[in-house]
């Protein structure tokens, strides 16, 4: 999570950047510098301090909205609009001619033929988009409910989204999904329920249909210290006060994320995430397979198991025991011992053929029914005790 979103709000700065850049004089872009760039600067800082300190005075307007109105109006006053200083400030298109004007879009079907080729060469294009859609609105959902200290609903979010895009899509529009730049835009100003986002979407729908002119005169600065303020308030300060107070291996895997959300994308960033810390999860249970053994008055030793039996531990758990040199006579108790894959099943089999090689009796005490009937080599050296045996599921490529 932590990588998520360091890496997002770096993703955000990053964007920004190009705000500061003009035409060169022998095509492609070049940094401002001079006067425009100082005059943008002062704008960006006075739009963050507006939003820092307003609701320290009073929250009855939205800090975002008032810095964008007073920023706007001293551009205005000062005559430093798109229209008359280019280069300084633009609109938010970046061409001095655009416009957001717009109208309501019109239905269509797609006009594509309808058959399975036409679909296998839409579906990995669309999975990849409904992933990352899917995933950027849920880890947003999170974070959104981390700060308001809430819980939000993720299947009714997941359906939600599925059918607005659906529906989206027969009129032409692009899929969506949840910003958490718009988001956090909305929290910071106080918004808290299903209101707020419908809010947000009629008057941006209003503003494309009968006030674009209004939006077209607020400059680049103002939104860009906006963002300014949403990356800071997005980015995990505290992520840097934890190196070095958790493990070395979580730390690696934030970084890691971050790094890749901002080289690649989110779902490439969250794949890699998941697969490194399910290794680093495997890695370190595997460590925690250990045994407490002893030998009674009858020269009897016994095998006290502790930790989880899977695929990461079986090599540990092959090691704790010593069929040469053991007593004839051995006793292994699973009670404190989970197996949780097939794997671990064989290597309870291998144990009991080592033991058989040996000529040694083997005795297996407190494993899960479910165990015993998957067993070969080691069924008939299963105890059973009813009152005793632990019941849960192992994962087994042998079960239907």
């Amino acid at each position: 999570m932590l990588g998520f979103v360091n890496g997002l709000a770096i993703v955000i700065f990053l964007a920004q950047l190009q705000q500061f850049q003009v035409p060169g004089d022998e095509g492609g872009m070049a940094w401002m510098t001079g006067t425009p760039l100082w005059t943008m600067l002062g704008l960006v800082a006075l739009t963050m301090a507006i939003i820092h300190f307003l609701p320290k005075l009073t929250s009855t307007v939205p800090a975002s909205l008032a810095a964008i109105i007073i920023v706007t109006l001293l551009a205005i006053t000062l005559g430093l609009d798109a229209r008359s200083v280019q280069g300084v400030l633009q609109d938010m298109s970046g061409d001095p001619a655009a416009s957001i004007a717009g109208g309501l879009p019109a239905f269509h079907i797609p006009s594509i033929p309808l058959t399975f080729e036409s679909l296998w060469i839409i579906l990995p294009y669309a999975s990849i988009l409904a992933a990352v859609g899917l995933i950027e609105s849920l880890l947003t959902m999170s974070l959104i409910d981390e700060i308001t200290e809430t819980r939000g609903r993720g299947n009714k979010e997941c359906i939600g989204q599925g059918v607005a895009n659906s529906v989206n899509g027969f009129f032409g529009g692009m899929g969506g999904c949840a910003m958490i730049g718009q988001s956090m835009i909305n929290i910071n100003s106080g918004g808290r329920g299903r209101l707020s986002g419908i809010s947000a979407a009629l008057f941006l729908l209003g503003f494309i249909l009968f006030a674009s002119g209004l939006i077209e005169i607020i400059p680049v600065a103002a939104l860009v210290g906006v963002m300014f303020m949403v990356v800071m308030g997005t980015f995990e300060w505290a992520s840097f006060r934890l190196l070095g107070r958790i493990p070395l291996a979580d730390t690696l895997v934030g970084i890691l994320v971050a790094v890749v959300t901002v080289l690649t994308d989110l779902a490439i960033a969250v794949v890699v995430g998941v697969i490194i810390s399910a290794l680093v999860f495997a890695w370190e249970h595997a460590k925690q397979m250990r045994a407490d053994a002893h030998i009674d008055k009858y020269n009897i030793k016994y095998y006290n198991l502790h930790g989880p039996l899977f695929f990461g531990s079986i090599q540990t758990f092959a090691d704790i025991f010593d069929p040469k040199n053991d007593p004839q006579e051995v006793i292994v108790d699973f009670a404190n011992t989970r197996v949780y894959d097939h794997s671990g099943l064989e290597a309870i089999d291998s144990l009991a053929e080592r033991y058989m090689r040996a000529g040694k009796t083997l005795h297996i005490r407190h494993l899960n029914q479910e165990c015993q009937n998957l067993l070969v080599k080691a069924g008939d050296l299963v105890e059973v005790n009813m009152m005793e045996d632990p019941t849960y599921h192992v994962a087994d490529d042998r079960i239907g």
